[in-house]
């Protein structure tokens, strides 16, 4: 029934390897009483749990009913060890908070027996060991022979085929030790025991045959099993060896819940100290989550709001500081009668020599250009190219001159409304406000190339984001609103609304006469913008060359005086957006806003038009063009 083969048993301990087992070859009988003796280290306990499966041989084989259990996979060996194999241990390892019977009945519950049928098996153990009588006990209510005796009736319990005991009587007296002998004696002649034990005398009263070993091999044996005698048959219920060993989730839960009920101050106390942990990690996580989140917030709308820029020129700041503290203590010598001189142009000169050593200057190239373009996309959100023109120069829009019905209505430049409000301010008493005009940048400008991160900062409020060459989108602030001076620029208000805005924002003490209530216009309809037509015409259009000979140093006229819209593209407003409510500094200021890809079609149109050529052969660099 039961092989050993050759069996070798090897242990890693760093670099050195121990073996407990030499090649231990045995073959045992389907029912006898086997008692292996040696002294202490000889591998009685390491063959012990080869037998029952507990631990695995290093070499050799362990051949079961004729069969191999070298191709046995952990599920084979559950199965053999909750159906074939029974254990008794020198301690009994009862579960304290459960009773005899459920002790015993443990070994069912995980073999998924019904519970009609385990109260029955679990009974007719205790009766077989003389303790139905304590049933309802729990282990601290017996004795120590009686505890071996529920372990023992927990091994028999299954009808396992072979039982293994490890020192059965070791923690017992000679009384209690014969009681259980006897037992195990009777229950050898219809099983197989294989008892472990450093009692000679028990082994030669009681085993049938005695196996002694040492230093990892077999010594002597006084009862071989011959090949000849070697049991064929299977074992009667082999069903059961494919049987898995199972567990409904409600009875584990049932005894896990008992468990805990049995010891719920310490369960209460562990829980509560665990809920303190947990709790305690928890809040330090979330709180510095929440800090490093709310921090890469700030950093991103920070940089959203103010962006790394890259200048043709800039100043080093740590220099000018350097500079600064460099700066030389000249000692004036005070001479009576005699007036000193303090030389401004000595100050005026080492100041420029100052900011002119302090100057860092970046030769930025078109394979630089290309560089920074090229930067990893999950570096940056986008990349905006300033190509220092003008665009108020090139975009155009109806322009009515007043109210009056007759007024005319005129197609006109962005450069050139300002202009003409500049004028209009200069002939009035508010002609010192004319600065702020002037020093308006332009209104209209490329948008970043990223509708994602612009929805992620930006509530759309009407319409849709521009992807195309001829959209337009108009950003509005926190509020809802966009600067006076910016829609005047681009044709919203008359010369007429425009002036009555002078004369209302800049009164004194008393109201001008001049401000009529009727002409104000504070708010527009989202429909007033989404109609709106804007007009892009090339410098081919709007810049003519000077055919007149009295002005030779004029080499091109700039305007464009037609009504020609055909010759342009066509712009149209499409989207209405504003900053979110958690959006403390947006990547887009309030304004007009153009695609990237009309900003190619610019460049692309631009570069070979006649007042470029004339600028590159005459080697002019241009500003704002």
């Amino acid at each position: 029934m039961l092989k050993l083969v050759d069996i070798r048993k090897t242990y890693l301990a760093g670099t050195t390897s121990v073996e407990a087992l030499k090649g231990v070859t045995l073959n045992f009988r389907k029912s006898e009483f086997v008692s292996i003796l040696g002294p202490s280290g000889c591998g009685k306990t390491t063959l012990l749990n080869i037998i029952g499966g507990l631990d695995q041989y290093t070499s050799g084989d362990l051949v079961i009913d004729g069969i191999s259990t070298k191709t046995y996979k952990d599920h084979d060996w559950d199965v053999y060890r909750n159906h074939r194999i029974g254990f008794v241990f020198q301690s009994y390892n009862l579960i304290p908070h459960q009773t005899v019977l459920q002790n015993v009945e443990l070994a069912l519950t995980i073999s998924g027996i019904d519970k009609v049928e385990r109260l029955r098996r679990a009974e007719e153990a205790l009766r077989r060991v003389g303790l139905e009588d304590q049933a309802k006990k729990r282990p601290n209510q017996l004795s120590g022979g009686q505890c071996q005796r529920v372990a023992i009736a927990r091994a028999l319990v299954n009808e396992p085929d072979i039982l293994l005991a490890d020192e059965p009587t070791g923690a017992l007296d000679t009384t209690t030790s014969t009681q259980i002998m006897d037992l195990i004696r009777d229950i050898s002649k219809e099983k197989l025991v294989i008892m472990v034990t450093h009692n000679p005398d028990i082994a030669e009263k009681y085993s049938s045959r005695i196996v002694r070993l040492l230093d990892g091999e077999i010594s002597s044996d006084s009862n071989p099993c011959k090949d000849t005698e070697e049991e064929s048959e299977r074992n009667k219920n082999e069903e059961r060896k494919t049987n898995d060993a199972k567990m409904s989730v409600f009875t584990a839960f049932r005894l896990s819940f008992r468990n805990l009920l049995t010891k719920i101050k310490r369960t209460l106390m562990v829980g509560l100290a665990g809920s303190i942990g947990i709790i305690g990690v928890s809040s330090v996580l979330a709180v510095s989550t929440g800090v490093q989140n709310y921090i890469d917030s700030m950093q991103e709308d920070m940089l959203s709001g103010n962006p790394i820029t890259i200048t043709e020129q800039t100043y080093d700041l740590e220099a000018l500081s350097s500079e600064l503290s460099d700066t030389e203590k000249v000692e004036i010598v005070v001479k009576e009668g005699f007036v000193n001189v303090n030389s401004i142009l000595n100050r005026l000169a080492k100041q420029a020599s100052t900011l002119e050593s302090i100057i860092v200057s970046n030769d930025i190239t078109s394979d630089y250009v290309k560089y920074v373009t090229s930067m990893p996309r999950e570096y940056v959100e986008d990349i905006v190219v300033s190509y220092n023109y003008n665009e108020s120069n090139n975009f155009y829009v109806y322009f009515d001159e007043g109210l009056d019905p007759l007024a005319q209505r005129r197609l006109m430049s962005v450069t050139a409304i300002k202009e003409i409000y500049t004028q209009l301010l200069k002939k009035t008493d508010y002609k010192d406000a004319t600065y702020y005009i002037q020093s308006l940048q332009s209104c209209i400008t490329q948008s970043i190339n990223n509708n994602d991160y612009i929805t992620s900062q930006y509530d759309i409020l009407e319409g849709k984001l521009p992807e195309n060459k001829n959209e337009i989108l108009l950003v509005l602030d926190k509020n809802t609103e966009i600067t006076d001076l910016v829609l005047a620029e681009l044709g919203f208000y008359t010369q007429e609304e425009f002036l009555n805005l002078a004369f209302r924002s800049f009164e004194k003490d008393e109201p001008d006469t001049h401000y009529d209530p009727s002409l104000d216009k504070d708010e527009f309809a989202y429909s007033e913008f989404l109609n709106k037509k804007f007009y892009w015409f090339s410098n081919d259009v709007i810049f003519s060359k000077n055919e007149d000979t009295r002005y030779p140093s004029v080499a091109f006229n700039y305007g464009y005086t037609q009504d020609d819209v055909s010759k342009g593209i066509e712009l149209t407003i499409v989207g209405i957006v504003r900053p979110k409510e958690d959006v403390r500094y947006g990547s887009l200021q309030a304004g007009f806003y153009y695609t990237k890809e009309l900003t190619d079609y610019i460049i692309e149109n631009s570069k070979d038009s006649e007042i470029v050529k004339y600028l590159k052969d005459n080697n002019i660099k241009a500003y704002n063009l």
